[in-house]
């Protein structure tokens, strides 16, 4: 396919001489009737596009229906698709997926192992923590996992500064659970903390942005866009809950150049693959691991346990190492897991026919002649 970096109408959603290089070294060989749009709206069997002319609505091809192996290899939000723009509609079909530069994961609610992408393609990920009821250490840990997993760098808001005395205090908390991300302190009742966020507003910059019911993500986009694109409602006072007032995911341009992708809060965040991610979040305990006496320290009662010290010096809180630890038994059950399924979907395929491998959905082309 030809380079089509000089659309401004892509442009002006991200596209980017990074996708032109993607284009040119995965489709080369695609149907010169097909054309990139970004994911700008998820909807339960449906998409917005950005497309080269305009908004468009959009479904996959029902090739890629059946070569999607998995929930993830569907498109997101975010997202960067091949699409064929149907004559004189406002419609597209969407072909193929480009690979992804980065990706928020989480998985599904229940006993289902499947991932479910929040948002693709993220340069920064806010995320947003209210300080009410809802402020918590160990969720924003959480948080911070799936952010270093993500790809996109991490910024943690911490919303509604109005509602306390001493909002630094706060900040300092989440610092010290949080090496390396920055941390800013906003009320957008007060319209306070705007300017330090300017840095990562940038025009082409996608801003995804999570966390819990009620802890103020479309306000935040309101505020920051200096206008209501996204109503608001309050939250349930006695436990600080939001009332799930955005309904889907989507991704905005802010006047600026910005784009924020807006999101459902969340009741809960249940980790994906997030081994790396760990490491990230969990940066200053990795560090200390390293010089425990024994290699296979396991942190609970060794001598020469370098982390147990810290945490006798005041160094370290227990309840962060207290998580470090629930959280690793979590990824790996959910590893075992994974590993059972897919000894078992083996057995199931060595025992059946053999059939041509199927391809990931973001990796295929439907445009071959077949």
């Amino acid at each position: 396919m030809k380079p089509i970096i000089e659309n401004n109408q892509l442009q002006a959603y991200g596209w980017n001489q990074h996708w032109d290089d993607v284009l040119s070294r995965h489709f080369a060989n695609a149907s010169e009737n097909l054309s990139p749009a970004r994911v700008i709206a998820q909807f339960s069997h449906s998409y917005s596009l950005m497309t080269e002319s305009g908004e468009h609505s959009a479904v996959v091809t029902g090739k890629f229906e059946f070569n999607a192996a998995k929930r993830g290899d569907y498109p997101a939000v975010g997202d960067w698709v091949l699409v064929a723009q149907l004559p004189n509609e406002r419609r597209s079909v969407i072909h193929a997926v480009l690979p992804r530069r980065s990706a928020m994961v989480r998985k599904v609610a229940g006993q289902v192992l499947e991932d479910q992408i929040i948002g693709a393609n993220l340069d920064y990920l806010f995320i947003v923590n209210a300080l009410n009821l809802d402020f918590n250490l160990r969720k924003i840990e959480r948080y911070l996992i799936a952010a270093w997993e993500s790809g996109a760098k991490p910024i943690v808001l911490l919303t509604k500064a109005d509602l306390v005395d001493d909002p630094a205090n706060f900040a300092s908390q989440v610092e010290q659970i949080a090496p390396g991300v920055p941390v800013h302190v906003v009320s957008a009742h007060r319209d306070q903390g705007k300017e330090a966020l300017q840095a990562y507003m940038q025009p082409g910059n996608t801003i995804g942005v999570t966390g819990s019911s009620g802890v103020g993500k479309s306000t935040l986009l309101n505020w920051l866009a200096g206008e209501d694109l996204q109503h608001v409602q309050g939250i349930r006072e006695s436990d600080a809950r939001g009332r799930h007032t955005t309904t889907h995911r989507e991704l905005f341009l802010l006047q600026g150049g910005a784009l924020f992708m807006d999101t459902p809060g969340m009741r809960e965040l249940q980790l994906w693959d997030a081994d790396e991610g760990i490491q990230h979040a969990f940066s200053d305990i990795e560090a200390l691991a390293d010089h425990c006496r024994y290699r296979d320290c396991r942190h609970e009662n060794a001598q020469g346990c370098a982390v147990l010290d810290a945490i006798e010096a005041g160094e370290l809180d227990a309840k962060r190492l207290a998580n470090y630890r629930k959280t690793s038994r979590e990824l790996a059950r959910l590893a075992r897991k994974d590993q059972a399924g897919s000894a078992k979907s083996g057995q199931k395929s060595a025992r059946a026919k053999p059939s041509k491998p199927r391809p990931r959905a973001n990796q295929f082309a439907d445009w071959d002649n077949d």
